[in-house]
């Protein structure tokens, strides 16, 4: 499985310019090379040159330096005009590693790709305890495994990606607003992700990542307004705005689950509406489940009991559905009327279900409550691999400049 990195860039230049600015100029140089050869995959000397608008004299100290350094290799020749043959250059796979990792409430899922983005090894486990010791102990053995798979170690992985509930406050090391992993709101206590793959890592949003999964696998392919919105053990959603991910002042954009639901709502009083957020409580799964219940539903142990239910014709659950039908497309309908997006992209336990149960009714009543032509609204294809792909396509990107960079200060 392969999965390149569509918004990595090199930008070249050529100029006389002075002693002090050589070395500059040469780096940059060599990134304009690196960045077409890994666009085209396969690519000649003269191919380069004219790709990138240097000389060729140019780019054949690029190529040499980039050999050198072992972030490109010859693969053959192609027979060229009057019978002359041009060497082939493709960037080597092997010159970097990207360590993609999702953490769920109950599961974790990890995945190894190398720097053209081939995915050499994946794991998907249940978690071993929602303590940050257990956990982090957890993704080190896997990072371990996934490493020797690919016959690498772990202080071999260019750079760890991380895909978590919450905001990671870089300022004092805690993750906020993720009750799901108790413990991590202490100071430093994301520093511990550091010991797990490599010594370079990136915390990053679960929900702001699956939206950058969408935008380069999934549905958002394109698209340069939409959101990602997941619903399910939590809720969350992740913003593009004009082909860029949104994150706030303070990183906390997207947090819908805070979001106030109607006047009189049964759960505003209740303890845990104001901790978890008001729209998380009424339409995350615990939130399905709890509605179900105080509706009559009594037997409903998950938000896939509900829903099987109300498919099936049963009253209670159909009604439970119609109300929560209602607190999503009122909540679709604020952040239409804020970002005005293109499309909506449902995802999560709950976002996940057939169209006939959410996806149609929910549209339906959008209709109705906003005044402009809705979004399009649409499940993800993506399904549980978003976020780990979102980290991937992160990871990959970052990680091209970073073998970059390492090799130009070994010089």
């Amino acid at each position: 499985m392969t999965f390149p990195n569509a918004v990595w860039q090199a930008v070249p230049v050529e100029t006389t310019g002075t002693a002090s600015t050589t070395s500059v100029l040469r780096v940059m140089n060599e990134r304009a090379v690196f960045g077409e050869t890994f666009r085209l995959g396969t690519v000649s000397r003269p191919e380069l040159a004219q790709r990138t608008g240097l000389s060729k004299p140019t780019v054949a100290v690029a190529l040499t330096n980039l050999e050198r350094a072992g972030l490109l290799r010859q693969v053959g020749t192609r027979a060229g005009a009057a019978g002359r043959s041009a060497a082939l250059y493709e960037v080597r796979p092997e010159a970097g590693w990207v360590f993609a990792v999702d953490v769920g409430r109950s599961y974790v899922r990890v995945g190894l790709a190398d720097l053209v983005g081939t995915v050499v090894a994946r794991r998907d486990e249940t978690s071993r305890g929602t303590r940050a010791r257990d956990l982090v102990a957890q993704l080190t053995r896997l990072a371990g495994e996934l490493a020797a798979e690919a016959g690498i170690t772990r202080d071999d992985i260019t750079l760890a990606v991380f895909g978590t509930p919450g905001i990671h406050d870089k300022a004092t090391g805690a993750l906020h607003l993720a009750p799901n992993l108790p413990g991590w709101d202490r100071r430093g206590s994301v520093e511990r992700l550091a010991g797990i793959a490599g010594s370079t890592y990136v915390v990053e949003n679960d929900v702001d990542l699956a939206a950058v999964g969408e935008a380069t696998y999934g549905l958002g392919r394109g698209v340069r307004h939409f959101v990602y919105v997941s619903i399910g053990t939590g809720t969350g959603m992740g913003i593009m705005i004009d082909g860029k991910l949104y994150r706030g002042f303070r990183g906390a954009a997207g947090e819908i689950g805070y979001l106030p639901v109607g006047e009189g709502d049964p759960l505003l009083d209740e303890p845990g509406a104001r901790r978890r957020g008001m729209f998380e409580s009424v339409a995350s799964a615990d939130g399905v489940v709890a509605l179900a219940r105080r509706l009559g539903l009594h037997d409903a142990a998950t938000a896939k009991d509900v829903f099987d239910a109300a498919r099936a014709g049963e009253e209670t659950a159909r009604l439970a559905v119609s109300r929560v039908v209602d607190h999503v497309s009122h909540a679709l309908a604020g952040i239409t009327a804020v970002l005005d997006p293109e499309l909506v992209v449902l995802g999560g336990g709950v976002g996940s279900q057939p169209g006939d149960l959410l996806t149609a009714p929910v549209a339906e009543r959008l209709r109705d409550l906003v005044v402009l032509r809705p979004p399009r609204i649409e499940v993800s294809t993506l399904g549980t691999d978003a976020v780990l792909l979102g980290a991937l396509a992160v990871g990959l990107a970052e990680a091209r400049d970073l073998v970059l960079d390492r090799a130009a200060a070994l010089r």
